[in-house]
Formats: structure tokens, sequence, C-alpha cells
């Protein structure tokens, strides 16, 4: 069998302590599927998150803890209004993210806000309407 390459199965963050950092998730509402020593993992609708200590993941990959501190890039969750990006937003700042842009109106013609997590990874919080997403949260 033969699959896409254009598809993502696991998004693993590397986190400098696990049980803080899963104490975020799950405050967010993420539910835990597997947790072990150095890594959790919540299921994603076809596709797992993972939160995996540096140390742990310093180990598998070969690489260094402060290589592992490196590449930027967000992650992101399209909302169906502003008003749901309004409180995504909220509720993120209330479990523990800081607030790094507050929702604001974009150029081109979204609306969209950035928190970072215990780690400092960057999520986005934005209405798309060049996006629509279906009933389930999908992009449509």
């Amino acid at each position: 069998m033969t699959l896409p390459m254009n598809r993502v199965t696991f998004i693993t963050l590397a986190v400098a302590d696990l049980a803080r950092a899963r104490a975020y998730y799950e405050a967010l509402g993420w539910e835990v599927e597997t947790a072990m020593d150095e890594v959790a993992f919540y299921a994603m609708r076809g596709q797992k998150l993972g939160l995996f200590t540096l140390e742990g993941l310093a180990k598998e990959t070969g690489r260094r803890v402060d290589d592992l501190r490196t590449g930027a890039m967000t992650l992101a969750q399209n909302q169906p209004s502003p008003e749901a990006v309004d409180a995504a937003f909220a509720h993120a700042v209330a479990c523990g993210a800081a607030a790094v842009t507050a929702p604001f109106k974009t150029d081109w013609g979204g609306y969209s806000s950035y928190v970072a997590d215990p780690d400092g990874h960057l999520w986005e919080f934005a209405y798309n309407p060049f996006s629509p997403l279906d009933d389930e949260g999908h992009i449509a």
C-alpha cells in the first residue's frame, strides 16, 4: 500500500516538563489516550498529538536538547466565527497559555490571535472566511 505524502498523522511537541504540559492541555479539554514516563498521546480525529520530554525526544532522535528548541512553526485551530476566536483565546489564557497577540482583524479579511503554551509552542486561533468549517470543525 502506498500512502500520500501530503498528510500528517502525529504532531509531537517537545516539552520541558511533561506533567506541566499535560496539565495545560488537559485543562484545555484534551483527553489523554496513552501516557508513559516520557510521552503522552491525545487523539485528534484521525491524528495524534504527542507531548514528549525534551530528554526523551533527544534520545529518540539522536539530537541535542538545545537543537530541539529551534524550528519556528505555529499550530492553528480555525474557528467558525470571530466570537469563537475570542472564546478560544480567552480559554487558552485561562488554562495557562501566554497571550502573544490578542484577537485582531487581519489584513486578508480574517480574524486571528496567538498564544504560547507553557513550553512556548505557538497556537493560532483564527476565523478564515475563505476556509469554512463543517459541523465537526474540519475545513469543508
